[in-house]
């Protein structure tokens, strides 16, 4: 399996968790790596760092991409060696971690690569006329969606999986942002990304509040009881387990997330403050309800501490191992699900085929 990883913006911690996630060479026996990057700048931040040296397969193309080696596909204009400034956010950067993912991403669309991790980016630097989106998951919405397909934002880590009805809004339009036709898609995408991306069979959904105490009746607002409720009823009809609206406030400290299999959150804050609390080193942000699989660490550039050699590289590792065994779950729920009447009755094919 080759997972194709980008370097993010190279300011950050990006090169740093790769590096210290791929140092391990025993890795090469589970899948082949695919990194996006400048070669100068993955030796660059490798030398104050106390792991073995990489030995890269240097390429332009990731169709020439070796299995069993370290491929590195240069993005670099032409072997132009842009300069690093460690922690802080340059147009170089911004236009670097475009650049690798643009390649990632047709890489990805023509097969070259089964799976894509992202290594953060900076979502101010990295604006252009190719990039205009508020982060990663819009612009792979629009890049890998397929016949309308929507993306939906997963925040897993072990059983606990949050999704979120709204992502990159502002907290200003949020309640206007959520009506019962958003809560019922995300809950669509959600229902089956647990069963094809996560291989749980009869998944129990819980919806949070947009209000506080789930609006009391309408004394705190009125959207849980006219917009997030009628969702979840009519989602059960629709046979979705959802269960809701919940006050947000004291769901996840009461562990109620453990009763079930995934958390809808109605906005970006809601879903990851407690989730990060809770699973900050191991989390993985993975991309749901699109044709191909990417996932990414779920934290950001860590300019604070870029270059120092004090990032961890467990939430990407987590990001790829996560990739891998989403893919290896969709080909095992489709193929599971591939002519099902020939496979519930077994004994009479095998007697057609061998009368025939």
């Amino acid at each position: 399996m080759k997972i194709g990883i980008t370097h993010g913006d190279f300011n950050g911690v990006g090169y740093e968790v790769i590096l210290k996630a791929l140092s391990d060479d025993r890795i090469l026996e589970l899948f082949t790596p695919v990194v996006y990057g400048i070669p100068a700048l993955a030796d660059w931040y490798s030398k104050p760092l106390d792991i073995p040296a990489i030995q890269w397969n240097v390429i332009k193309d990731s169709a020439d991409a070796k299995s069993g080696a370290y491929n590195l596909v240069d993005v670099s204009d032409d072997g132009v060696v842009p300069k690093v400034k460690a922690g802080e956010s340059t147009p170089e950067a911004g236009a670097a971690a475009l650049k690798a993912l643009e390649m990632a991403v047709e890489a990805l669309k023509e097969d070259e690569i089964d799976a894509l991790v992202t290594a953060p980016i900076n979502k101010n630097n990295i604006q252009s006329e190719n990039f205009h989106f508020p982060g990663h998951t819009e612009y792979l919405e629009d890049r890998l969606g397929e016949e309308g397909d929507k993306a939906l934002m997963i925040l897993c880590a072990g059983g606990l999986r949050v999704a979120l009805a709204t992502a990159h809004v502002p907290i200003a339009e949020v309640s206007q942002a959520i009506t019962k036709e958003l809560i019922m898609e995300k809950l669509s995408i959600f229902n089956e990304s647990l069963m094809r991306d996560f291989g749980v069979t009869h998944p129990h959904i819980a919806v949070l509040s947009v209000n506080p105490h789930a609006g009391d009746h309408g004394v705190i607002g009125t959207e849980d009881d006219g917009v997030v409720a009628p969702a979840i009823a009519e989602a059960r009809q629709e046979g979705i387990q959802a269960f809701g609206p919940y006050p947000a406030d004291g769901f996840f400290g009461a562990g109620h997330y453990r009763k079930f299999d995934g958390v809808l959150a109605m906005y970006h804050d809601q879903g990851l403050i407690p989730f990060k609390t809770i699973s900050m080193d191991e989390g993985v942000n993975f991309t749901a309800g699109l044709p191909y699989v990417r996932t990414s660490p779920d934290h950001g550039t860590g300019y604070d501490i870029a270059g120092h050699g004090k990032a961890s590289e467990e939430s990407l590792r987590a990001a790829i191992y996560t990739a891998m065994d989403i893919v290896r779950n969709r080909v095992r729920y489709d193929e599971a699900r591939e002519n099902p009447l020939e496979r519930s009755m077994p004994e009479r094919n095998h007697r057609q085929r061998d009368r025939q």
